[in-house]
């Protein structure tokens, strides 16, 4: 999905930051960050990419002020902005960042600015795109996802489960979607017992979807409940059939 909005060069399309970084800069050095919605931080989390441009000036007898539009694209396909309004009009004539998520208020923060109403002032009314971003496969809920994956590799018992590298990138998990698997009848079927396959998918700050297959199953010595974890669905289903066919 694309999302025109006016710009102009402001920081280089090819900057290694990644949408959450570049949130907690700006956050960093606005004196009014506090201000902000916590919804509005709190969809923030989950951003997939981000762009920023300058959308307009005002320089007169040494004082500035520079607005920018931040804008990231959403898991959702949706879009939510930021404006930064930085300017120099106050004592000792030092940078003031300050940020608004509605650009009325960013305007009334203007007005206050003790510029002259002479000086000039310009906008770029340039139209670029945000890089495309795949839409998710899933509807992600953000929920404790990091600890979610924790757990459900805590409970995984078998030998092949996934590795630390993987239990590593999903700590880094932002929201997650459950979901029960059918299809594909294994000789699991028989009477008594009980097999049944879980895909927990998991949303990476980047956008990246990952997901662990678990499998719940009583296809054990004593009939007794066992969970299984593996990184693909083919896998799972593999240990499926090779567990029912262990059973006499």
């Amino acid at each position: 999905m694309s999302v025109p909005y006016e710009t102009a060069a402001y920081e280089p399309a090819e900057s290694p930051e990644s949408p959450e970084e570049h949130l907690a800069r700006l956050l960093g050095r606005a004196l009014n960050s506090f201000e902000l919605p916590d919804e509005t931080i709190r969809r923030l989390d989950c951003a997939l990419a981000h762009d920023s441009s300058l959308h307009s000036a005002h320089h007169s007898a040494g004082l500035h002020r520079e607005t920018y539009r931040h804008t990231w694209l959403l898991a959702d396909g949706s879009a939510l902005t930021l404006w930064e309004l930085v300017h120099n009009t106050a004592r000792g004539r030092d940078p003031q960042h300050e940020l608004y998520a509605d650009e009325e208020e960013l305007r009334a923060a203007t007005a206050r600015l003790p510029l002259p109403p002479d000086a000039p002032d310009f906008e770029l009314p340039v139209t670029v795109q945000l890089s495309p971003i795949p839409a998710p496969r899933h509807s992600y809920v953000p929920d404790d996802s990091a600890d979610h994956a924790r757990r459900v590799l805590r409970r995984a018992e078998n030998p092949d489960r996934p590795d630390a590298a993987t239990a590593a990138l999903l700590a880094t998990a932002c929201a997650h979607q459950i979901t029960q698997a059918f299809g594909r009848p294994c000789r699991a079927a028989r009477a008594g017992l009980c097999f049944s396959l879980y895909e927990h998918a998991f949303l990476l700050p980047g956008g990246e979807e990952v997901s662990l297959w678990e499998v719940e199953h009583t296809a054990t010595p004593d009939g007794r409940h066992m969970c299984e974890v593996y990184v693909s669905e083919d896998a799972a289903r593999e240990a499926m059939e090779r567990r029912a066919a262990q059973v006499p």
